[in-house]
Protein backbone atom coordinates (compact mmCIF):
# COMPACT_ATOMS: atom_id res chain seq x y z
CA UNK A 1 0.00 0.00 0.00
CA UNK A 2 1.11 3.64 -0.69
CA UNK A 3 0.21 6.53 1.02
CA UNK A 4 0.52 10.18 -0.45
CA UNK A 5 1.60 12.99 2.47
CA UNK A 6 0.37 16.43 1.63
CA UNK A 7 2.34 19.90 2.83
CA UNK A 8 1.21 23.03 1.61
CA UNK A 9 3.08 26.42 2.25
CA UNK A 10 3.62 29.76 2.22
CA UNK A 11 6.48 32.35 2.53
CA UNK A 12 7.62 35.78 2.93
CA UNK A 13 4.23 37.21 2.29
CA UNK A 14 5.72 40.88 3.98
CA UNK A 15 2.08 41.34 4.87
CA UNK A 16 0.74 41.98 1.23
CA UNK A 17 -2.33 41.65 2.48
CA UNK A 18 -3.84 41.81 -1.39
CA UNK A 19 -2.71 38.74 -1.88
CA UNK A 20 -4.10 36.77 1.79
CA UNK A 21 -7.86 36.97 0.21
CA UNK A 22 -6.62 34.40 -2.74
CA UNK A 23 -3.86 32.44 -0.29
CA UNK A 24 -7.28 32.04 1.85
CA UNK A 25 -9.75 30.62 -0.46
CA UNK A 26 -6.76 27.97 -2.44
CA UNK A 27 -5.36 26.72 1.07
CA UNK A 28 -9.14 25.94 2.30
CA UNK A 29 -9.77 24.47 -1.29
CA UNK A 30 -7.00 21.97 -1.15
CA UNK A 31 -7.95 21.17 2.77
CA UNK A 32 -11.42 20.27 1.95
CA UNK A 33 -10.24 18.16 -1.16
CA UNK A 34 -7.71 16.23 0.93
CA UNK A 35 -10.36 15.84 3.98
CA UNK A 36 -12.56 14.28 1.70
CA UNK A 37 -10.36 11.65 0.52
CA UNK A 38 -8.80 11.23 3.88
CA UNK A 39 -5.06 12.13 2.94
CA UNK A 40 -2.93 13.35 5.64
CA UNK A 41 -2.35 17.29 4.69
CA UNK A 42 -0.61 19.84 6.57
CA UNK A 43 -0.51 23.92 6.22
CA UNK A 44 2.76 25.70 7.24
CA UNK A 45 4.18 28.88 6.95
CA UNK A 46 8.36 30.23 6.69
CA UNK A 47 8.60 33.47 7.85
CA UNK A 48 8.22 36.83 7.55
CA UNK A 49 4.22 37.05 7.32
CA UNK A 50 4.65 39.83 9.14
CA UNK A 51 6.30 43.24 7.77
CA UNK A 52 5.99 46.56 9.45
CA UNK A 53 5.53 48.47 6.05
CA UNK A 54 2.19 47.34 6.15
CA UNK A 55 -0.39 50.07 8.61
CA UNK A 56 -2.18 46.62 9.74
CA UNK A 57 1.11 45.12 10.88
CA UNK A 58 2.43 48.28 12.80
CA UNK A 59 -0.71 49.11 14.33
CA UNK A 60 -1.09 45.44 15.84
CA UNK A 61 2.53 44.58 16.13
CA UNK A 62 2.15 41.64 14.02
CA UNK A 63 -0.63 40.27 16.19
CA UNK A 64 -3.20 40.65 13.18
CA UNK A 65 -0.86 38.80 11.10
CA UNK A 66 -1.27 35.70 13.21
CA UNK A 67 -4.92 36.28 13.38
CA UNK A 68 -4.93 35.91 10.01
CA UNK A 69 -2.87 32.45 10.20
CA UNK A 70 -5.65 31.25 12.90
CA UNK A 71 -8.25 32.19 10.60
CA UNK A 72 -7.11 30.06 7.32
CA UNK A 73 -6.15 27.33 9.87
CA UNK A 74 -2.38 26.70 9.51
CA UNK A 75 -1.05 23.94 11.61
CA UNK A 76 2.67 25.19 11.57
CA UNK A 77 4.99 28.13 10.93
CA UNK A 78 8.35 28.90 11.85
CA UNK A 79 10.01 32.63 12.06
CA UNK A 80 11.57 35.31 10.04
CA UNK A 81 13.94 37.81 10.49
CA UNK A 82 10.54 39.82 10.41
CA UNK A 83 8.99 38.46 13.06
CA UNK A 84 11.86 38.05 15.31
CA UNK A 85 14.12 41.19 14.91
CA UNK A 86 11.70 44.28 14.14
CA UNK A 87 9.84 44.00 17.14
CA UNK A 88 11.52 44.69 20.55
CA UNK A 89 11.50 41.55 22.76
CA UNK A 90 8.69 41.75 24.73
CA UNK A 91 6.22 42.35 21.58
CA UNK A 92 7.90 39.42 19.96
CA UNK A 93 7.54 37.20 23.34
CA UNK A 94 3.79 37.40 23.38
CA UNK A 95 3.44 37.56 19.49
CA UNK A 96 1.77 34.43 19.21
CA UNK A 97 0.29 33.88 22.62
CA UNK A 98 -2.97 33.71 20.64
CA UNK A 99 -1.76 31.02 17.87
CA UNK A 100 -4.14 27.96 17.00
CA UNK A 101 -0.98 26.85 15.84
CA UNK A 102 2.34 25.36 16.35
CA UNK A 103 5.41 27.49 16.35
CA UNK A 104 8.63 25.79 15.31
CA UNK A 105 11.82 26.69 15.70
CA UNK A 106 15.18 25.29 17.29
CA UNK A 107 17.52 28.05 17.44
CA UNK A 108 15.64 30.64 19.03
CA UNK A 109 16.77 31.42 22.73
CA UNK A 110 16.19 34.34 25.38
CA UNK A 111 19.39 35.16 26.56
CA UNK A 112 17.13 35.49 30.35
CA UNK A 113 16.37 31.22 29.53
CA UNK A 114 12.89 32.46 30.02
CA UNK A 115 11.01 31.18 27.09
CA UNK A 116 7.52 31.59 25.33
CA UNK A 117 4.82 28.96 25.99
CA UNK A 118 4.43 28.51 22.14
CA UNK A 119 8.50 28.06 21.34
CA UNK A 120 8.68 24.42 19.94
CA UNK A 121 11.93 23.17 18.65
CA UNK A 122 10.64 20.70 16.61
CA UNK A 123 7.48 18.41 16.78
CA UNK A 124 6.42 15.29 16.07
CA UNK A 125 3.30 14.51 13.97
CA UNK A 126 1.23 11.46 12.35
CA UNK A 127 -0.36 10.87 9.01
CA UNK A 128 -3.78 8.95 8.59
CA UNK A 129 -1.89 5.28 7.96
CA UNK A 130 0.80 6.01 10.99
CA UNK A 131 3.63 7.71 9.46
CA UNK A 132 5.99 9.28 11.49
CA UNK A 133 7.16 12.91 10.61
CA UNK A 134 10.03 14.82 12.70
CA UNK A 135 9.73 18.60 12.13
CA UNK A 136 12.32 21.06 12.65
CA UNK A 137 12.10 24.89 12.19
CA UNK A 138 15.19 27.48 11.83
CA UNK A 139 15.70 30.96 11.55
CA UNK A 140 18.30 33.36 9.67
CA UNK A 141 21.08 34.08 12.92
CA UNK A 142 20.70 37.58 12.85
CA UNK A 143 22.74 38.32 16.09
CA UNK A 144 23.47 41.50 15.77
CA UNK A 145 19.94 42.42 16.20
CA UNK A 146 18.93 39.50 18.49
CA UNK A 147 21.15 39.91 21.35
CA UNK A 148 20.45 43.88 21.82
CA UNK A 149 16.68 42.64 21.79
CA UNK A 150 17.66 39.96 24.47
CA UNK A 151 17.47 36.63 22.07
CA UNK A 152 19.94 34.64 20.48
CA UNK A 153 20.02 32.62 17.79
CA UNK A 154 22.06 29.80 18.00
CA UNK A 155 23.86 27.99 14.49
CA UNK A 156 21.17 25.96 12.66
CA UNK A 157 23.99 23.34 11.95
CA UNK A 158 24.20 22.70 15.40
CA UNK A 159 20.75 22.41 16.44
CA UNK A 160 20.06 20.22 13.64
CA UNK A 161 23.09 17.67 14.91
CA UNK A 162 21.13 17.40 17.78
CA UNK A 163 17.49 17.60 17.11
CA UNK A 164 18.19 15.16 13.63
CA UNK A 165 19.62 12.72 15.95
CA UNK A 166 16.83 12.63 18.36
CA UNK A 167 13.93 12.33 15.61
CA UNK A 168 15.72 9.58 13.34
CA UNK A 169 15.10 7.56 16.46
CA UNK A 170 11.27 8.05 16.59
CA UNK A 171 10.41 8.99 13.33
CA UNK A 172 9.97 8.17 9.31
CA UNK A 173 10.31 11.19 7.50
CA UNK A 174 12.33 14.47 8.56
CA UNK A 175 10.85 18.05 7.77
CA UNK A 176 12.98 21.43 7.63
CA UNK A 177 10.85 24.46 7.96
CA UNK A 178 14.05 27.03 6.97
CA UNK A 179 14.13 30.63 7.01
CA UNK A 180 17.71 30.25 6.59
CA UNK A 181 18.02 31.00 2.77
CA UNK A 182 18.70 29.08 -0.25
CA UNK A 183 22.60 28.43 0.05
CA UNK A 184 21.98 27.93 3.58
CA UNK A 185 19.38 25.04 2.34
CA UNK A 186 21.75 23.47 -0.18
CA UNK A 187 24.27 23.63 2.71
CA UNK A 188 22.28 21.37 4.95
CA UNK A 189 21.01 19.02 2.53
CA UNK A 190 24.87 18.36 1.61
CA UNK A 191 25.31 17.63 5.28
CA UNK A 192 22.84 15.67 6.59
CA UNK A 193 21.52 12.55 4.98
CA UNK A 194 18.80 11.94 6.96
CA UNK A 195 16.83 15.04 6.04
CA UNK A 196 13.84 14.22 3.53
CA UNK A 197 12.31 17.73 2.52
CA UNK A 198 13.51 21.31 3.59
CA UNK A 199 10.88 23.93 2.84
CA UNK A 200 12.57 27.35 2.80
CA UNK A 201 12.49 31.01 2.18
CA UNK A 202 14.44 34.52 3.19
CA UNK A 203 15.82 34.94 -0.14
CA UNK A 204 12.72 35.30 -2.49
CA UNK A 205 13.93 31.95 -4.21
CA UNK A 206 11.32 30.16 -6.52
CA UNK A 207 11.88 26.92 -6.93
CA UNK A 208 8.64 25.74 -9.25
CA UNK A 209 10.01 21.93 -9.01
CA UNK A 210 11.79 21.84 -5.97
CA UNK A 211 15.71 20.63 -6.24
CA UNK A 212 17.01 18.02 -5.40
CA UNK A 213 20.17 18.03 -3.24
CA UNK A 214 22.20 14.42 -2.21
CA UNK A 215 18.23 13.09 -2.07
CA UNK A 216 16.45 15.41 -0.18
CA UNK A 217 14.30 17.86 -2.10
CA UNK A 218 14.48 21.70 -1.75
CA UNK A 219 11.57 24.17 -2.42
CA UNK A 220 10.45 27.40 -1.72
CA UNK A 221 7.41 29.79 -3.37
CA UNK A 222 9.40 33.32 -3.70
CA UNK A 223 7.84 36.32 -2.24
CA UNK A 224 4.36 38.27 -1.62
CA UNK A 225 2.70 34.60 -1.46
CA UNK A 226 2.14 34.87 -5.87
CA UNK A 227 2.73 31.15 -5.54
CA UNK A 228 1.75 28.85 -3.19
CA UNK A 229 3.57 25.63 -2.59
CA UNK A 230 3.11 21.85 -2.01
CA UNK A 231 4.75 19.09 -1.13
CA UNK A 232 4.03 15.44 -1.88
CA UNK A 233 5.19 12.87 -0.58
CA UNK A 234 4.64 9.46 -1.35
CA UNK A 235 5.47 6.14 1.41
CA UNK A 236 5.20 2.80 0.31
CA UNK A 237 4.14 0.95 3.75
CA UNK A 238 5.55 -2.57 2.11
CA UNK A 239 8.41 -1.41 1.58
CA UNK A 240 8.96 0.30 4.87
CA UNK A 241 10.25 3.39 2.62
CA UNK A 242 9.74 6.80 1.04
CA UNK A 243 9.73 6.16 -2.11
CA UNK A 244 8.91 9.56 -4.36
CA UNK A 245 9.48 13.28 -3.26
CA UNK A 246 7.78 16.05 -5.37
CA UNK A 247 7.70 19.67 -5.11
CA UNK A 248 5.77 21.90 -6.61
CA UNK A 249 4.52 26.23 -6.47
CA UNK A 250 1.23 26.91 -7.95
CA UNK A 251 0.25 30.31 -8.91
CA UNK A 252 -2.66 31.66 -7.42
CA UNK A 253 -2.76 35.27 -9.43
CA UNK A 254 -5.63 34.80 -10.74
CA UNK A 255 -7.32 32.38 -8.36
CA UNK A 256 -11.02 33.03 -6.68
CA UNK A 257 -10.32 35.80 -3.23
CA UNK A 258 -12.34 34.52 0.05
CA UNK A 259 -14.58 37.21 0.06
CA UNK A 260 -14.71 36.69 4.05
CA UNK A 261 -11.11 37.34 4.15
CA UNK A 262 -10.98 40.21 1.80
CA UNK A 263 -13.94 41.89 4.64
CA UNK A 264 -11.86 41.22 7.28
CA UNK A 265 -9.00 42.95 5.86
CA UNK A 266 -11.19 46.37 4.91
CA UNK A 267 -12.14 46.26 8.64
CA UNK A 268 -8.65 45.73 9.77
CA UNK A 269 -7.21 48.31 7.62
CA UNK A 270 -10.05 50.84 8.94
CA UNK A 271 -9.18 49.95 12.95
CA UNK A 272 -5.32 50.29 11.76
CA UNK A 273 -5.85 53.67 10.62
CA UNK A 274 -7.64 55.04 13.67
CA UNK A 275 -5.13 53.36 15.77
CA UNK A 276 -2.56 55.44 13.58
CA UNK A 277 -4.57 58.68 13.88
CA UNK A 278 -2.87 59.78 17.12
CA UNK A 279 -1.40 63.42 16.26
CA UNK A 280 1.97 63.80 16.88
CA UNK A 281 2.35 67.46 15.71
CA UNK A 282 0.63 70.28 13.89
CA UNK A 283 2.65 72.02 11.46
CA UNK A 284 1.78 75.45 10.03
CA UNK A 285 3.98 75.02 6.82
CA UNK A 286 4.27 71.96 4.20
CA UNK A 287 7.22 70.06 4.68
CA UNK A 288 8.76 68.87 1.24
CA UNK A 289 10.99 65.81 0.45
CA UNK A 290 13.22 65.64 -2.25
CA UNK A 291 15.29 62.56 -3.39
CA UNK A 292 18.09 64.33 -5.24
CA UNK A 293 18.53 67.42 -2.80
CA UNK A 294 19.22 67.87 1.23
CA UNK A 295 15.82 69.13 2.44
CA UNK A 296 15.72 70.85 4.91
CA UNK A 297 13.38 67.81 6.84
CA UNK A 298 16.35 65.28 5.98
CA UNK A 299 19.21 67.56 7.03
CA UNK A 300 17.27 67.88 10.22
CA UNK A 301 16.83 63.84 10.53
CA UNK A 302 20.41 63.24 9.89
CA UNK A 303 21.39 65.77 12.29
CA UNK A 304 18.89 64.33 15.31
CA UNK A 305 20.06 60.50 14.84
CA UNK A 306 24.04 62.16 15.28
CA UNK A 307 23.16 64.06 18.39
CA UNK A 308 21.26 61.48 19.68
CA UNK A 309 24.21 58.27 19.23
CA UNK A 310 27.71 57.59 20.45
CA UNK A 311 28.78 58.29 16.73
CA UNK A 312 31.21 61.11 14.84
CA UNK A 313 29.29 61.68 12.08
CA UNK A 314 25.88 60.59 10.07
CA UNK A 315 24.93 59.80 6.66
CA UNK A 316 21.35 59.19 5.98
CA UNK A 317 20.00 58.78 2.16
CA UNK A 318 17.33 60.95 0.76
CA UNK A 319 15.29 57.95 -0.44
CA UNK A 320 13.87 56.98 3.11
CA UNK A 321 11.63 59.83 2.81
CA UNK A 322 8.62 59.15 0.60
CA UNK A 323 5.84 61.23 1.10
CA UNK A 324 5.59 65.58 1.61
CA UNK A 325 3.40 66.46 5.05
CA UNK A 326 0.71 69.00 4.28
CA UNK A 327 0.02 71.93 6.65
CA UNK A 328 -2.43 70.32 9.67
CA UNK A 329 -1.80 67.65 11.87
CA UNK A 330 1.08 65.02 11.04
CA UNK A 331 -0.53 61.83 13.42
CA UNK A 332 1.81 58.33 13.64
CA UNK A 333 0.47 57.35 10.29
CA UNK A 334 1.24 59.48 8.28
CA UNK A 335 4.64 59.12 9.94
CA UNK A 336 4.73 55.51 8.68
CA UNK A 337 3.58 56.18 5.41
CA UNK A 338 6.19 58.50 4.33
CA UNK A 339 9.00 56.46 6.16
CA UNK A 340 7.70 52.83 5.99
CA UNK A 341 10.52 50.80 6.19
CA UNK A 342 11.65 48.74 9.26
CA UNK A 343 15.20 50.17 9.11
CA UNK A 344 17.38 50.61 11.88
CA UNK A 345 20.56 53.28 12.44
CA UNK A 346 23.22 51.56 12.73
CA UNK A 347 27.19 52.52 13.91
CA UNK A 348 29.90 51.38 11.82
CA UNK A 349 33.72 52.15 11.83
CA UNK A 350 35.00 53.19 9.05
CA UNK A 351 38.79 54.79 8.32
CA UNK A 352 39.44 57.53 6.96
CA UNK A 353 40.27 56.48 3.43
CA UNK A 354 37.06 53.84 3.04
CA UNK A 355 34.99 56.65 4.11
CA UNK A 356 35.72 58.55 1.14
CA UNK A 357 35.44 55.29 -0.98
CA UNK A 358 32.23 55.55 0.63
CA UNK A 359 31.07 58.93 0.77
CA UNK A 360 32.64 59.07 -3.50
CA UNK A 361 30.45 56.54 -4.38
CA UNK A 362 27.06 57.80 -2.67
CA UNK A 363 27.89 60.95 -5.63
CA UNK A 364 27.52 58.72 -8.10
CA UNK A 365 24.18 58.30 -10.29
CA UNK A 366 24.34 54.62 -10.15
CA UNK A 367 23.86 54.81 -6.20
CA UNK A 368 21.68 57.88 -6.47
CA UNK A 369 19.04 56.24 -9.18
CA UNK A 370 19.40 52.95 -7.15
CA UNK A 371 15.74 51.00 -7.13
CA UNK A 372 16.46 49.11 -4.03
CA UNK A 373 14.42 45.91 -3.56
CA UNK A 374 15.03 44.08 -0.06
CA UNK A 375 17.37 45.15 2.99
CA UNK A 376 14.94 46.72 4.32
CA UNK A 377 14.42 49.39 2.04
CA UNK A 378 11.00 49.56 0.97
CA UNK A 379 11.09 53.53 -1.46
CA UNK A 380 11.63 53.83 -5.03
CA UNK A 381 15.35 55.02 -5.43
CA UNK A 382 17.83 55.08 -2.74
CA UNK A 383 18.64 59.17 -3.45
CA UNK A 384 21.20 61.80 -2.42
CA UNK A 385 22.89 61.25 0.94
CA UNK A 386 22.50 63.49 3.39
CA UNK A 387 25.63 64.14 5.82
CA UNK A 388 25.93 65.58 9.31
CA UNK A 389 29.44 65.96 11.03
CA UNK A 390 31.17 66.17 7.81
CA UNK A 391 31.70 68.93 5.47
CA UNK A 392 31.79 67.72 2.04
CA UNK A 393 33.40 70.04 -0.85
CA UNK A 394 32.20 68.92 -4.14
CA UNK A 395 32.52 70.19 -7.72
CA UNK A 396 30.80 69.17 -11.16
CA UNK A 397 32.04 67.32 -14.28
CA UNK A 398 30.91 68.85 -17.81
CA UNK A 399 28.28 66.33 -18.26
CA UNK A 400 26.80 67.80 -14.82
CA UNK A 401 27.99 64.85 -12.24
CA UNK A 402 28.54 66.24 -9.07
CA UNK A 403 31.82 64.36 -7.46
CA UNK A 404 33.81 64.87 -4.17
CA UNK A 405 36.93 66.97 -4.05
CA UNK A 406 37.77 67.50 -0.21
CA UNK A 407 35.88 65.73 3.23
CA UNK A 408 36.17 67.86 6.12
CA UNK A 409 35.63 66.60 9.50
CA UNK A 410 36.11 69.26 12.79
CA UNK A 411 37.70 71.74 9.89
CA UNK A 412 40.27 68.97 9.39
CA UNK A 413 40.58 66.58 6.09
CA UNK A 414 39.73 63.00 6.41
CA UNK A 415 43.01 61.37 8.15
CA UNK A 416 43.57 58.00 6.24
CA UNK A 417 44.39 55.24 8.59
CA UNK A 418 41.91 57.35 11.90
CA UNK A 419 38.87 55.21 12.19
CA UNK A 420 35.82 57.53 12.59
CA UNK A 421 32.37 56.20 14.12
CA UNK A 422 29.24 56.47 11.41
CA UNK A 423 25.72 56.18 11.94
CA UNK A 424 23.87 55.61 8.85
CA UNK A 425 21.16 52.68 7.47
CA UNK A 426 21.44 49.54 8.31
CA UNK A 427 20.35 48.95 4.96
CA UNK A 428 24.29 49.44 3.79
CA UNK A 429 25.40 46.77 6.36
CA UNK A 430 24.31 43.93 4.03
CA UNK A 431 25.01 43.18 0.06
CA UNK A 432 27.45 45.26 -2.05
CA UNK A 433 25.69 48.40 -2.22
CA UNK A 434 28.46 49.97 -0.15
CA UNK A 435 31.03 47.28 0.57
CA UNK A 436 33.11 49.40 2.72
CA UNK A 437 30.13 49.71 5.42
CA UNK A 438 28.97 45.80 4.65
CA UNK A 439 32.65 44.96 6.12
CA UNK A 440 32.63 46.85 9.15
CA UNK A 441 33.88 44.63 11.80
CA UNK A 442 32.41 46.79 14.19
CA UNK A 443 28.61 47.23 13.99
CA UNK A 444 26.15 48.90 16.55
CA UNK A 445 22.77 48.50 15.89
CA UNK A 446 20.48 51.09 17.07
CA UNK A 447 17.53 49.15 18.58
CA UNK A 448 14.46 48.91 18.94
CA UNK A 449 13.97 52.42 17.20
CA UNK A 450 13.42 52.70 13.38
CA UNK A 451 13.99 55.72 11.59
CA UNK A 452 10.63 57.05 11.79
CA UNK A 453 10.97 57.04 15.19
CA UNK A 454 13.79 59.15 14.92
CA UNK A 455 11.40 61.46 12.45
CA UNK A 456 8.86 61.54 15.12
CA UNK A 457 11.23 63.11 17.38
CA UNK A 458 12.88 65.20 14.81
CA UNK A 459 9.50 66.45 13.71
CA UNK A 460 8.24 67.41 17.11
CA UNK A 461 12.11 69.24 18.09
CA UNK A 462 11.80 71.10 14.61
CA UNK A 463 8.45 71.87 13.55
CA UNK A 464 4.83 72.99 14.97
CA UNK A 465 3.39 72.33 18.21
CA UNK A 466 3.95 69.16 19.70
CA UNK A 467 0.24 67.73 20.73
CA UNK A 468 -0.70 67.79 23.93
CA UNK A 469 -2.85 64.78 25.49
Amino acid sequence: MKEKIYFYYTNDLHSNFSQWPRVAKYINDVKEKRNTTNESCWVVDIGDHMDRVHPISEAFMGKENVALLNEVGYDFVTLGNNEGITLAHDDLFHLYDKAEFQVVCANLHSKDDILPDWLNPRVQIKSFQGINIGIIGLTAPFNDYYELLGWEVSDPYVVLEKYISELKKSTDIIVILSHLGISEDQEIARRFDDVDVIIGGHTHHLLRTGEEVNQTIITAAGKHCYHIGEVILTWDHEEKKLMKKEAYTIDITEYAEDTQIAEKLVALQTEADQILAKRVITIDESISIDWYTNSTIMQHLTDYILANTAADCAMFNAGLLLDNFPTGDITYGDIHRACPHPINPCIVELTGAELMEVIRATYTKEFIDLELKGFGFRGKILGKMVFSGLDVITDYHPNGQEYVLHVYFDDKPLVVDQVYKVVTADTFTFGRILPEVAKSTYKSYVLPKFIRDFLAETLQVHYGKRFQQ
